[in-house]
C-alpha cells in the first residue's frame, strides 16, 4: 500500500510517501521559521495561509522524487490534531479532497502518535512494549506503549512543556526565534559548574513534570547578573548550560522511575526536543547503565514531518481504519482515546 502523508499541525508543512512493503520512498518539508521570526513566535493565521501555498507544490515534488503518479496512491494520512485549528484544517481539506478525487481511503492521524511511532521509520525498530518519552514544544509526556493505539499515560506536564521552557528561556535572554536550538547552541559554550538550577518535582513521587519554575529561575538569575553588571554573552551561555542540564537530568530521572515502575527496560524518545544533544546523551547513559535499549528518530524526523504521519496512517489503513467524507480537526486530543489496532 502506498500512503501519502500530510502534516500541517503548526509551522511546518510536511509531505511523504510511505510504501508498506518498501518503506519510506520520499519526503519534503517546508519550515515557516523565517515567516514567524519577525513576531517571535508562530502566528496561527499566517501559518494557515502558508500551508495553503505550500501543500500542492510539496505533494507534486514528493511524487516526482519518488517517481510515482497521483494514481499510484492507495491511501492518504493527514494530521487531524492536536495543533492549530486553521493549520490542521488546511491539511485535512487537501487530504480529503484528493482522497475523494482518487476514490481512495483517508485517515486522520494523531500528531503525537506520529511522533511516538517515528522511530519505526528506522531500520532498527523498538519492540513492544516500551516506555516512550514524548518531548516537544507543547507536550512532555511519559507513556507506556503496548502496541499501536495501546497507550497508557503515566506522566504529563503540569504547566510548561520542556520545549516551551526552552523557547521562553530564549526569549528571556533575547536569543531570538526559534528559541530551543539557540539555547542548545549557546549552552555548548557554557561553563558547567557556574550555576546550579533546580530539578523540578524529582523529590516528589509520580511521573508528572513541571518546567515553568526553571523559566522563573532563569529570569531571576539573569536579572541578578544584569544588576551586578555581568550581563555578558558568557553569562548567557552559562545560564543556558545550567538550564539545559536541569531539563536533561529531570527527564532522565523521570524516565528511570517510569522504567522501574513498569518493569521495562526499553525506552523510546521522540518529539522535537529529542534532537537535543544533552538530553540524548543523558538518556543513552541511563539505558547503558541499565543495560537496556533506547531508540531515537533520526534528527530530521524529530521535528514535525510528513513521514511520521504517513507511517502512522499506513498502519491504521492496513487495519481498515478510515473516515468518511466528513472530517474534523481536533486541537486537543488525548492519545488514550485512540483505538488499538492489530496487524
Amino acid at each position: 500500500m502506498l500512503v501519502l502523508g500530510i502534516e500541517s499541525s503548526c509551522d511546518e508543512t510536511g509531505i511523504a510517501l510511505y510504501d508498506t512493503e518498501y518503506g519510506l520512498l520520499a519526503h519534503e518539508l517546508y519550515s515557516q521559521v523565517e515567516l514567524h521570526a519577525l513576531y517571535g513566535g508562530v502566528v496561527p493565521e499566517l501559518a494557515s495561509r502558508d500551508h495553503i501555498r505550500r501543500l500542492i507544490p510539496l505533494i507534486q515534488a514528493t511524487l516526482k522524487k519518488a517517481d510515482r503518479q497521483q494514481s499510484d496512491i492507495d491511501g492518504i494520512a493527514y494530521t487531524a490534531g492536536p495543533g492549530l485549528i486553521g493549520a490542521l484544517l488546511t491539511g485535512a481539506s487537501v487530504a480529503r479532497s484528493l482522497a475523494f478525487a482518487l476514490n481512495i481511503p483517508a485517515v486522520g492521524v494523531h500528531h503525537m502518535e506520529g511522533h511516538l511511532l517515528a522511530p519505526m521509520l528506522e531500520e532498527q525498530q523498538p519492540e513492544f512494549p516500551f516506555i516512550c518519552l514524548l518531548v516537544s514544544g507543547g507536550h512532555s509526556m511519559i507513556i507506556r506503549v503496548d502496541g499501536i493505539g495501546r497507550y497508557k499515560l503515566l506522566g504529563d506536564t503540569l504547566d510548561d512543556a520542556a520545549g516551551e521552557a526552552f523557547d521562553k528561556t530564549a526569549k528571556l535572554l533575547d536569543l531570538g526565534y526559534p528559541g530551543g536550538p539557540r539555547v542548545s547552541n549557546l549552552a555548548l559554550q557554557g561553563t558547567t559548574d557556574r550555576y546550579k538550577f533546580p530539578r523540578p518535582m524529582v523529590d516528589r513521587p509520580g511521573l508528572d513534570m513541571s518546567f515553568s519554575g526553571l523559566k522563573t529561575f532563569t529570569l531571576n538569575t539573569w536579572q541578578k547578573a544584569v544588576k551586578e553588571n555581568d550581563a555578558t554573552e558568557q553569562t548567557k551561555a552559562d545560564i543556558c548550560r545550567a538550564f539545559e542540564l536541569a531539563v536533561a537530568d529531570t527527564l532522565a530521572i523521570k524516565c528511570k522511575r517510569a522504567l522501574e515502575q513498569e518493569g521495562l527496560n526499553r525506552l523510546v524518545v521522540s518529539g522535537g526536543v529529542s534532537a537535543n544533544r544533552e538530553i540524548r546523551e543523558k538518556l543513552q547513559a541511563l539505558m547503558k547503565k541499565r543495560r537496556g535499549e533506547v531508540f531515537f528518530p533520526r534528527l530530521e524526523f524529530c521535528t514535525d514531518n510528513g513521514a511520521m504521519i504517513a507511517y502512522a496512517g499506513a498502519q491504521r489503513l492496513l487495519a481498515s481504519e478510515e473516515q468518511g467524507l466528513d472530517f474534523a480537526a481536533t486541537p486537543r486530543w488525548s492519545l488514550e482515546e485512540l483505538a488499538p489496532i492489530s496487524l
